[in-house]
């Protein structure tokens, strides 16, 4: 089995693989970004990044360098899944399982499936990794049944990240909820992470050869969503959003990363306040 880890293809190049991507080169690595977007390759080539064409469809891949992609030690997944997909809960396990006969063939070692904590429900409270999964939405439902048909693979170990709501770059949180009104929930705590969190979480994973793992990506804050929104539309210049006087009394989800921080030794870098 190959051991090495140098050889590095992240399939999804945009607001997490792209930076991320960057600064795997920077660290010496040989980096394959694959982008559905044609006018970004040049874009990504320039960055030292070696660019790819793919397109997932439920009928198998459409990318005619597919085996190039695939010559590494380690294939990043970072692809949504479509909410707005009415069928995603069976078209997102079609796209990924299409992909994984190719990566055995080419000799893969590692996997890491960038997921999400949307694999829980809101009602599920206080949830960590041993925590089972029960998700309420459809793309959580397909999330779900890949990060188990990942897990079950023989011939490259998984690891499994599942980052709570995405912030940072030109992900401005403030602008998520700015100006609207009789917003319900305001109580509810927040799963948030910020992009420079995620990316570093990532780099230890690489680093340590974490595999064959599940981890929680989420800060270890949880100020309410009126607070945190609240807040963020004020420092970013946004019209504040307005949540209804009933904030809500749940049960709401709360994200554990104790196991993240404990087994990466990872300190998280931006607090929520």
């Amino acid at each position: 089995m190959n051991t090495s880890l140098d050889k590095i293809s992240i399939l999804g190049a945009g607001w997490l693989g792209w930076p991320l991507a960057k600064k795997l080169v920077k660290q010496g690595y040989y980096v394959n970004g694959a982008t559905t977007r044609e006018a970004k390759l040049d874009e990504l080539a320039q960055d030292g990044i070696h660019p790819f064409l793919i397109r997932l469809t439920p009928d198998g891949p459409e990318a005619p360098q597919l085996t190039r992609f695939l010559d590494t030690d380690l294939l990043m997944i970072n692809i949504p899944p479509g909410r707005r997909d009415p069928d995603v809960e069976t078209n997102f396990p079609k796209k990924i399982k299409s992909l994984i006969e190719p990566t055995i063939a080419a000799g893969v070692t590692r996997l890491l499936f960038v997921s999400s904590t949307g694999v829980f429900s809101d009602a599920q409270g206080a949830v960590g990794e041993d925590t089972p999964p029960k998700p309420a939405t459809a793309s959580g439902k397909a999330l779900l049944e890949v990060e188990n048909y990942l897990m079950e693979q023989k011939t490259f170990k998984t690891t499994i990240l599942r980052p709570g709501g995405l912030f940072g770059g030109e992900r401005k949180a403030g602008r998520f909820l700015a100006g609207k009104k009789d917003i319900p929930n305001g109580n509810a705590p927040v799963n948030m992470i910020h992009q420079k969190d995620i990316i570093g979480i990532i780099m230890k994973i690489i680093e340590q050869d974490q595999f064959g793992k599940i981890f929680h990506a989420v800060a270890p804050q949880h100020p309410t969503r009126e607070a945190f929104y609240t807040r963020e539309a004020e420092e970013q210049g946004f019209d504040r959003p307005a949540f209804l006087e009933n904030g809500g009394d749940g049960p709401f989800k709360i994200v554990s990363s104790i196991h993240l921080q404990n087994t990466l030794n990872y300190h998280f870098k931006i607090n929520l306040r």
